[in-house]
C-alpha cells in the first residue's frame, strides 16, 4: 500500500499522473512535464512535498545534540528563524542524507529530511547519546512555492502569510501562527516552503491555484533542481560516499575542533573522484549511471536529464580527479560515445543561463 500526502485526491482531480516515488503516491505532472518546468522558471508554480518529513529537535541539549551529528556547524545559527544545510555522515564519512536545519529559537530547532531516507534518519538519530526530545511531525504537510513571481503571489492567495515573510531573507524561517514560512526552495528560484498543519493543506493549495500558481509535479522538480546544480540523495550522493565526492565539501565545518559524527574518517579518507557539470556538445540525452570516460580514467554520471531552459542534455557526474573544468570528455550513450564538456555548475540560477557546450 502506498503512501499519501494530504493532497492526494486533489492531484488525482487535477488529472495528475501518479506514480510511486519511493513508496509514495506522487504526482509526476498534471499534463505537461515541459510546460510546468518553464512556469516555475517564468511565473510561478507549487509542489506538494508532504511526502518529506520535518523533525522536531527541542530540549536544552538539542544544539550540543545537532553539533554532534551534522556536518556543518548548527552554532552558526545565531538568529531564529535562520536555516543551514548540511550532511548527516555515517562514522566512516558516507552521507546518510542532506537536510535543512531551521533555528526557532533557544532549544528549539526543525530539520527537513528526505521522504526516503526519513525512517533510516530517525533510527540513526535515536540511537544517538544524549537524546534531546525528538518530534517527527507527521501532523504536518509541505507546499513549495518556487519561481520569479512565488512570493507575490502566496501573499495574494494566503495573505496570513504577508507580515510575517516580506521581509524574510534568504534561507530563513518565519513563523505564522502554526505554520512555518521557509524562504528555502529546491529549483534555482525564489519562493517559500510551507509548513502547516496537515488539515489546513487543501485549502492552502486550492487557493495557491485560484491565484494563478501552477500545480508542479516531481518530473519538473527534478529538471529544475538539476539544472540548478542541487543534489539528490541516492543519485548524486549515498553512504558511499563523502560529502567532498558529492560536491558538498562546503557542508564540513571544520573551523573549530567540534567533533561531529564522520569528522576523524574524514580526515583520513581522500576524496577518490570530484562532481562536476556535463553539457552535451551533439545530440542524445544524458542519464544516470551512463559512463564518462575521460583518457584511460572512467567516471560516472549521478544525474542527467534534457534541460529544458538551456535546450541542451546537462548532467551531474563523479569524474576522476584528473579530470578539469573545460575538458571535454566522451559519455557511452547506449553503445556510441558522445562528446561532452565539463563546465562548472549551477547551469541556471533565478532564470538565467549560466553555462553553454561552448563554456570553456
Amino acid at each position: 500500500m502506498l503512501k499519501t500526502t494530504p493532497l492526494n485526491a486533489e492531484h488525482r482531480a487535477l488529472g495528475a499522473r501518479m506514480v510511486d516515488f519511493g513508496g509514495w503516491d506522487m504526482p509526476v505532472h498534471y499534463g505537461s512535464q515541459l510546460e510546468e518546468h518553464h512556469r516555475v522558471r517564468r511565473d510561478a508554480g507549487v509542489f506538494d512535498v508532504s511526502h518529506m518529513l520535518a523533525v522536531d529537535v527541542d530540549g536544552p541539549g538539542a544544539l550540543a545534540f545537532l553539533e554532534r551529528l551534522l556536518s556543518n556547524r548548527v552554532s552558526k545559527l545565531a538568529t531564529p528563524g535562520r536555516a543551514l544545510y548540511s550532511c548527516m555522515l555515517r562514522e566512516d564519512g558516507g552521507v546518510l542524507d542532506d537536510l535543512i536545519v531551521y533555528f526557532l529559537g533557544s532549544g528549539r530547532y526543525r530539520l527537513v529530511v528526505n521522504a526516503g531516507t526519513a525512517d533510516k534518519d530517525i533510527a540513526w538519530m535515536m540511537a544517538q547519546p544524549d537524546l534531546p526530545d525528538i518530534t517527527p511531525r507527521h501532523d504536518l504537510a509541505m507546499l513549495a512555492v518556487q519561481g520569479p513571481k512565488a512570493r507575490q503571489r502566496t501573499w495574494d492567495a494566503l495573505p496570513n502569510t504577508l507580515a510575517v515573510s516580506e521581509a524574510l531573507p534568504g534561507f530563513s524561517a518565519a513563523a505564522a501562527g502554526e505554520w512555518l514560512i521557509a524562504r528555502t526552495g529546491y529549483t534555482g528560484e525564489d519562493g517559500f516552503e510551507l509548513m502547516l498543519p496537515a488539515s489546513e493543506a487543501q485549502a492552502a493549495w486550492r487557493a495557491l491555484i485560484a491565484g494563478g500558481v501552477a500545480p508542479i509535479g516531481l518530473g519538473a522538480r527534478d529538471t529544475l533542481r538539476l539544472e540548478a546544480g542541487m543534489n539528490l540523495y541516492g543519485q548524486d550522493m549515498n553512504e558511499n560516499v563523502t560529502p567532498e565526492e558529492s560536491g558538498l565539501a562546503w557542508t564540513v565545518d571544520l573551523s573549530t575542533p567540534r567533533v561531529f559524527i564522520g569528522r576523524a574518517a574524514l580526515a583520513s579518507r581522500p576524496a577518490r573522484a570530484r562532481m562536476a557539470g556535463l553539457v552535451l556538445m551533439e545530440k542524445g540525452v544524458l542519464r544516470a549511471h551512463q559512463r564518462v570516460l575521460a583518457g584511460t580514467a572512467e567516471g560516472e554520471i549521478t544525474s542527467g536529464s534534457f534541460s529544458p531552459t538551456m535546450n541542451l542534455s546537462i548532467a551531474l557526474a563523479r569524474l576522476p580527479l584528473t579530470v578539469q573544468t573545460g575538458d571535454v570528455v566522451n559519455v557511452d550513450i547506449r553503445g556510441r560515445l558522445a562528446r561532452a564538456r565539463v563546465v562548472n555548475y549551477p547551469f541556471v540560477r533565478h532564470g538565467r543561463v549560466l553555462v553553454s557546450a561552448d563554456t570553456p
